[in-house]
């Protein structure tokens, strides 16, 4: 994987991946499980759409960093 490339993940497949380890233990209450679930649900969705949104700026960052090197090497070989 190059600096270019970018990450990004489904939230959805994310969240619902996370929730697939997370077994109801032996004597957790219903009740108590499903707000454990739905917690860790949206706490994941949460995370991975910061994560995309943190690649996407980072990709930015590196085409404007790539765009100013080549400009650069453009000036040098024309002076």
């Amino acid at each position: 994987m190059t600096k270019t490339d970018k990450i990004t993940i489904d939230p959805e497949t994310f969240a619902r991946t996370i929730l697939a380890g997370n077994p109801k233990g032996p004597d957790e209450d219903n009740r108590i499980y499903i707000k454990r679930q739905l917690r860790l649900y949206l706490e994941a969705l949460l995370m991975i759409q910061d994560f995309n949104n943190l690649e996407n700026t980072q990709f930015d960052i590196a085409k404007e960093d790539q765009r100013a090197k080549i400009l650069q090497k453009i000036m040098e070989h024309r002076y």
